[in-house]
């Protein structure tokens, strides 16, 4: 209604001016007033301008025609021209105007559609322009911000005084930093703020544009992030684990480089170049170390082994390969033990843990590492292996105590059978001619009987050696054979029938041949006391399986009572029997032994179907 109004307004006017200039006997320039005419259709659109700015010069034409015709040139011709000039004038700036109003109004729907908060006040601070992404943020509307002022509208909090903020503003014509502010509804936001100061054409200032950007959550966030840095300090600190922040970054990009080169196997690659392991060693950087690593190192500051990491590992094992292997397969951590080399020279057994970044954190290479010192674990372990082995020797010792008559029925056969062979040597010296060659025999048969008592004895004696844990390369059937030699007369006392089964081309195994004999020993003798005194039959099964690539499984079996359900359970634990005579320690040192070695030993059973034993062990 209102467009339609200034069009009738427009063209009432027009047509007035028209019938002054046509039927008063005015000398003036009336065609002039057209101007308001041009004026008021500006008001509606450019259309209506150019029509009405058209329309009007037309008018002053006709008009002009009218009263003068074509043929009289004078001051009513000049009228006219100045008429012309005057609408085209007007015409021009109205233009202008129209193009410029409607940029600033484009211009004000951006800043209307923008999510920042966006208002304009003067230098007192009253609201001049107030934006929709300031309505939807404050709460406040157009209407109600308008007029008032920012910041008591909006209770703002200054970082510093608000002279400073000003003066800072005056002096650089801009200012930007954190403000606290209050929305409609109570709730209290943080603010990013940046003002521009306005000036008119005298360089006073005129007005304030502020744009504010809500960084409420991300402030909350990095408050969030800065006191998790704080606790993460403070753990770091006062842990009395080891810890050391690494950077592997250059560790990455030369595992990336020997990949993108063919290095299809990693393991075989760093097997074949153990420079390049050395290499890496060299290229890890510590970047920081807690107080509990420095006491462990030795050091007195994180700067003595900031760049020392190659020189606290040692040199032996291969936990730094592993590592290498770990990091390029992108696992997330990675456990073992190690030792370390600290300043003052010591070698420190730890146990050692590292964590690794995600594959799709990019280059980042902070590896974090634990490092427990465990040298009085070691000391336990190695006092508890010394009190285990000096129990397995008394073990050994009472074995072979309830073995005396089968070791003095091995000892005693070839002794007897080197005096027989010795007395008829001596009676074919005796007869009027000597037979040499009786003698001869006589004599090598003593002395292969003296090979084998001397055997014996040798057996017997490694059997009660006491010493350390070996590690060497065993054949499973020599040792099962050993086993049974040193048993033989007790299972034949028992009228256990024994048999042995053994897979073809066994491969030999890694372990203690004095410790892993006693293990078989307690095992059948174990088995033969158990059917001692049952009248079905009685025999012992030995087999011995490649269970896995690296495994071999050696199983022992007797055709006993077995073990009834209550006892399985407690079977391993020391001390306890279910011999009347019995130390309660055999089979929990057999389990220890078995374990030590790398392996497990097993028992299945059923009342009245046997008992059967199973351990394995690494192959060599």
């Amino acid at each position: 209604m209102t467009r339609l109004a200034l069009r009738v307004l427009a063209a009432v006017l027009a047509a007035s001016v028209f019938l002054v200039d046509v039927l008063t006997p005015l000398e003036g320039a009336v065609a002039v007033f057209y101007v308001a005419v041009v004026l008021i259709a500006a008001m509606v659109s450019r259309l209506d301008l150019l029509i009405a700015s058209g329309a009007s010069a037309a008018l002053a034409a006709l008009a002009y025609v009218g009263m003068h015709g074509f043929e009289h040139v004078g001051s009513p011709t000049l009228r006219l021209f100045v008429s012309f000039s005057a609408i085209g004038v007007v015409t021009f700036l109205a233009l202008q105007n129209q193009i410029a109003t409607e940029r600033l109004i484009e211009q004000a729907q951006l800043l209307d559609l923008s999510h920042d908060m966006i208002f304009v006040r003067d230098g007192a601070g009253t609201i001049k322009f107030w934006n929709g992404g300031a309505e939807k943020s404050y709460g406040w509307t157009k209407d109600a911000a308008i007029g008032r002022n920012a910041d008591r509208l909006l209770g703002t909090e200054y970082p510093t005084g608000r002279s400073e903020v000003e003066g800072e503003l005056l002096r650089a014509g801009q200012w930007e930093g954190m403000l606290r502010q209050q929305t409609k509804d109570g709730a209290a936001i943080v603010v990013e703020s940046r003002w521009v100061l306005q000036r008119d054409r005298q360089g006073r200032p005129h007005a304030v544009l502020e744009t504010h950007r809500d960084v409420t959550e991300r402030e909350a966030s990095h408050l969030a992030l800065a006191q998790s840095e704080r606790r993460y300090r403070r753990m770091f600190d006062g842990s009395r684990v080891g810890l050391l922040q690494e950077d592997w970054s250059a560790v990455r990009e030369a595992l990336q480089s020997v990949s993108a080169n063919g290095a299809g196997d990693l393991a075989s690659y760093l097997k074949q170049n153990p420079d390049f392991v050395d290499r890496m060693r060299a290229e890890v950087r510590i970047v920081d170390v807690n107080p509990a690593f420095l006491e462990l190192a030795a050091a007195e500051s994180p700067s003595a082994v900031a760049q020392h990491f190659d020189d606290l590992l040692s040199e032996t094992g291969q936990t730094f390969d592993e590592a290498l292997l770990a990091f390029a397969r992108g696992d997330s951590s990675i456990e073992g033990e190690t030792a370390i080399l600290t300043l003052d020279g010591r070698r420190v057994p730890v146990m050692f843990g590292l964590t690794f970044p995600a594959p799709e954190e990019g280059s980042d290479g902070e590896v974090l590492a634990f490092v427990i010192d465990v040298t009085e674990r070691k000391d336990a372990e190695n006092a508890l292996l010394a009190a285990q082995a000096e129990l397995a020797h008394a073990s050994r010792v009472a074995t072979l105590g309830e073995l005396t008559a089968s070791i003095a029925h091995e000892v005693n056969q070839p002794l007897a059978a080197i005096v027989t062979n010795g007395e008829a040597a001596r009676r074919w010296l005796r007869r009027d001619v000597p037979d040499l060659g009786e003698v001869s025999s006589a004599l090598t048969r003593a002395i292969e009987e003296g090979k084998r008592a001397s055997a014996i004895v040798s057996r017997i004696r490694s059997f009660l050696t006491k010493g350390p844990l070996r590690r060497d390369p065993l054949q499973l059937s020599e040792l099962i054979q050993d086993a049974m030699i040193l048993v033989e007369r007790e299972l034949a006392k028992s009228r256990v029938i024994l048999q042995v089964r053994a897979d073809q081309n066994l491969p030999d195994v890694i372990g203690d041949r004095v410790q892993l004999q006693q293990v078989l020993v307690n095992l059948l003798v174990n088995g033969a006391q158990a059917m001692a005194g049952q009248d079905g039959p009685r025999r012992m099964t030995i087999r011995a399986v490649a269970e896995r690539a690296d495994r071999v499984a050696v199983v022992v079996e007797d055709t006993g009572p077995g073990i009834v359900e209550a006892d399985m359970e407690r079977l391993f634990q020391p001390f306890y029997t279910t011999k009347q005579q019995g130390m309660g320690m055999g089979l929990a040192i057999c389990r220890s032994t078995i374990e030590a070695h790398g392996g497990r030993l097993t028992v299945a059973s059923r009342p009245g179907e046997g008992a059967r034993f199973t351990f394995t062990l690494p192959v060599a």
